[in-house]
């Protein structure tokens, strides 16, 4: 799914998903980088993140794909 990762004015990565209008603070991150790694949203949605630079520049879309509860 087609994520868009941003940051807030106070720091906040948050992420939207257009296709269910919703947006989520970032909660938990993997990587301290947050990119190629799982992402944990307010929500209790997990997101796998695509592999990226450390550098990349926010605002970005991003393919990104949902876990279940049950996947790791």
């Amino acid at each position: 799914m087609k994520v868009m990762i941003r940051r807030n004015q106070a720091g906040v990565l948050s992420a939207y998903i257009a296709k269910k209008d919703l947006e989520e603070p970032i909660v938990e991150m993997e990587k301290p980088e947050i990119w190629g790694g799982l992402v944990k949203l307010a929500n209790g949605w997990r997101l796998m993140l695509p592999a990226m630079d450390a550098l990349t520049v926010l605002p970005i879309t991003v393919e990104a794909r949902r876990l279940g509860e049950m996947e790791i």
